[in-house]
């Protein structure tokens, strides 16, 4: 019989040092890695509050003195930006709710259908699809939201969600498959319709999941340029990233102007991203295991 003798403080503090001790390798790869999107931001901020003097000196690291927050104003009047901003907040918008809807809808029936064949080749013609190139199906689209009237911002929306059903399908099937399958019997031994089961039991335990997708629909949809300057036929109706490009040649050498422009654009993302960066990750690692 073997006796389980209890650690000596000595054990005790070797293992905290231990548990203590950095990995300098990683350490400094993921300090490389910061550098590489902390860099370009530090930039677009010092950029964003010098004058348009300051914005040509040749030194983009500098920092102003005194800060200089009328470029903001100027970016603001020179795009529009509250009339961009509400078309983007729009597409956005209706990108997030069909991603989440049809996504998770299609996700569940393949998921607990996964043992016939024609769910499981559902699954892998909407995986095949994430490897079509973009200018394949670009001016079929273009056409075809111009015959049905869609060439608007809801158009652009609609694509969004088209095009991110896929990734979001394969994020929702794998942690849809973790999903312990006695809570589903259990409602449907008390009689509980398939609907009912997803309303009231599957779409809670998605909270973390619907954060990821809905995520990567946003972050997708807001910075897209290609899509909506492709669809859209009336120029005031245009996104952000689109607005900043028509007005590109206005900003001149005001390089102030263009970063406060771009500034203004990227804050919304990061802001989210900073809110919901705990649910994605909560996402994607329970996703990635089947109990």
């Amino acid at each position: 019989m073997t006796t389980l003798q209890a650690a000596t403080p000595r054990d005790r503090r070797i293992g905290r040092r231990r548990s203590r001790r950095t990995n300098w390798p990683v350490t400094v790869v993921l300090a490389l890695a910061s550098l590489t999107v902390l860099a370009p931001l530090y930039v677009t901020v010092v950029m964003a509050f010098k004058t348009s003097g300051q914005s040509i000196d040749g030194n983009a690291f500098s920092w102003p003195s005194p800060l200089h927050p009328a470029s903001f104003a100027q970016a603001w009047q020179l795009t529009r930006f509250p009339v961009a901003f509400a078309v983007s907040v729009a597409v956005a918008a209706i990108t997030v709710v069909l991603t989440l809807l049809l996504s998770s809808l299609a996700a569940y029936a393949i998921a607990k259908n996964w043992s016939r064949r024609f769910f499981r080749w559902s699954f892998v013609y909407l995986l095949a699809a994430m490897f079509l190139p973009f200018p394949v199906v670009a001016l079929p689209q273009i056409k075809l939201t111009a015959l049905t009237g869609l060439d608007n911002p809801v158009g652009v929306g609609i694509l969004h969600a088209m095009f991110q059903l896929s990734f979001s399908v394969l994020l929702y099937t794998a942690y849809l498959r973790s999903v312990p399958a006695e809570l589903e019997e259990s409602a449907r031994m008390d009689g509980a319709s398939t609907w009912q089961i997803f309303r009231q039991i599957v779409l809670p335990l998605l909270g973390p999941m619907n954060a990821t997708v809905g995520i990567f629909a946003f972050l997708a949809s807001w910075n897209d340029f290609m899509l909506p300057s492709l669809i859209t036929a009336d120029p005031g109706l245009q996104t952000l990233p689109v607005v900043q490009n028509i007005f590109q040649s206005d900003f001149g050498t005001d390089y102030n102007v263009a970063f406060a422009s771009y500034l203004m654009t990227m804050a919304p993302t990061v802001v989210v991203y900073l809110f919901a960066q705990r649910w994605v990750i909560s996402g994607v690692t329970q996703g990635a295991v089947k109990s």
